[in-house]
């Protein structure tokens, strides 16, 4: 009888659909609307956006399979899918790292989250705020990012298909009639060409080791690879969903998001203000665009909308991040969903107060200094963004890789991904079980040694 009231409290999804829109939801948040433009304004622009594209289809597309595909013929959570299928503590330290990194990137990504509620609010009643300043208001961020935590832990403790899967069914079309919207409105402002030739428009001359390094690290940034957020989803999946044609939807949704909020920022920024704010790097979004908006009509609604969209991508990944610790809760330490959610819900919100507090100069947590790994890291909230969102997370793709390839029988893996997938036999099945083991490993090695200095001075992810 325990047994079954766990398998009740861990859930499985009731539909490929609802499937396909929470992991979407995980995969599309933040990273896509937010970080991907300014990215791609420091790298180039279409030449960016063109690596990133390639990127995503040979690396990030064959290690989101790899990830779906364990969770699902091991049913756990990371730490346990590793456990599960016969790995030694060396490699379950994948699925550890995994549930740490979901932890503290929800941790200081919902601060993040907490600017764009109060961003709503402001274009709302139409108040021009000066980003610098209200970063650096604790009155504001703290409660604001406490708020969203808050959202997040009501969802989860819906359990997989009543909380997670019914929201993104919801979440998901809404983020992207949103998005569409303000994108067809920004490329049809007169002198909004500029910015739709520079921004698909690709200069390969502008092509170099340090835009391939961050289209990838990117790439895995955006498509959740390395986080155990897909291994999760995939250990609640059943045994006849086609993961082949889940994961396509997914990385294709996430890609059309990514490329849909270039189309959001550059035509508008171009139209309305001047190529010289292309240099505002993470600010971008919350320092520009409000002026972008209130050179529109009715452009405080836009940016009401615009900001609201921020917070459901924002939500919709917030929402995975919290059920990977809860689901290792649930299945390893069998507590129930509820004890599980509240408790790692509140441990962030003590957590997110140091990263909200790293933004305000001359705090204590603003003037953390040290190097890792060869590479200077400052505050708090970057130290947590760059040891667990950028390092931990190619590291985990790594490991992976390695441990399916290499240390499991690949081929077993890849039958996994042809339960509900006939056609995923001959050259598709050779193909992908080559870039477990060859291809994406020799990247991301490639990529670590990059990070660390060995190539010259080292470029963060």
């Amino acid at each position: 009888m325990a047994v079954n009231a766990n398998t009740e409290e861990r859930g499985q999804f009731g539909s490929s659909l609802g499937f396909i829109m929470a992991a979407a939801g995980s995969a599309v948040g933040l990273g896509n609307i937010w970080r991907f433009p300014y990215l791609t304004a420091e790298n180039g622009g279409g030449a960016f956006v063109f690596v990133y594209l390639i990127c995503v289809l040979f690396i990030a597309l064959p290690l989101l399979l790899n990830e779906i595909a364990l969770g699902r013929r091991s049913r756990k959570n990371p730490i346990g899918a590793v456990r599960e299928t016969g790995g030694n503590k060396f490699w379950q330290l994948a699925g550890v790292l995994c549930v740490l990194v979901c932890f503290f990137v929800f941790s200081y990504y919902s601060v993040i989250a907490g600017w764009t509620v109060g961003y709503i609010v402001t274009e709302i009643i139409n108040i021009p705020v000066d980003f610098s300043e209200f970063v650096q208001t604790p009155l504001y961020v703290i409660p604001l990012t406490f708020l969203f935590i808050l959202f997040t832990i009501l969802i989860v403790l819906g359990g997989v298909s009543g909380g997670i899967e019914k929201a993104a069914k919801f979440l998901m079309p809404v983020l992207f009639l949103i998005i569409i919207f303000i994108a067809g409105r920004s490329v049809t402002l007169e002198g909004a060409e500029a910015g739709i030739q520079y921004y698909l428009n690709p200069d390969f001359s502008k092509i170099n080791g340090t835009v391939v390094l961050q289209a990838l690290g990117q790439a895995f940034f955006s498509m959740s690879v390395g986080w155990g957020l897909m291994i999760t989803f995939g250990s609640y999946l059943p045994k006849e969903s086609n993961i082949i044609q889940s994961a396509g939807w997914i990385a294709g949704m996430d890609t059309m998001v990514a490329l849909l909020g270039g189309l959001m920022v550059f035509p508008a920024l171009f139209a309305l203000l001047s190529p010289e704010y292309l240099t505002d790097g993470p600010s971008l979004v919350f320092n520009v665009l409000p002026k972008v908006f209130a050179e529109m009509p009715g452009g405080h609604i836009i940016g009401a909308l615009f900001f609201l969209l921020l917070m459901v991508a924002a939500l919709t990944s917030t929402i995975s991040m919290l059920e990977v610790p809860v689901s290792y809760l649930i299945d390893d330490r069998k507590w129930n969903r509820k004890k599980a959610t509240w408790v790692v819900g509140i441990a962030a919100m003590i957590l997110s107060v140091p990263s909200a507090l790293s933004n305000i100069e001359g705090n204590f947590f603003a003037n953390i200094e040290f190097t890792f790994l060869s590479n200077p890291v400052q505050g708090f909230f970057g130290a947590m963004d760059f040891i667990f969102g950028t390092f931990a997370v190619i590291v985990i793709c790594l490991m992976l890789s390695l441990y399916t390839g290499w240390a499991q029988k690949i081929s077993d893996y890849a039958t996994e991904l042809s339960y509900g997938a006939p056609g995923f036999k001959g050259p598709y099945k050779t193909a992908w079980m080559f870039f477990i083991k060859w291809v994406c490993p020799i990247v991301i090695i490639l990529l670590i040694l990059n990070m660390i200095g060995v190539f010259g001075a080292p470029q963060a992810a």
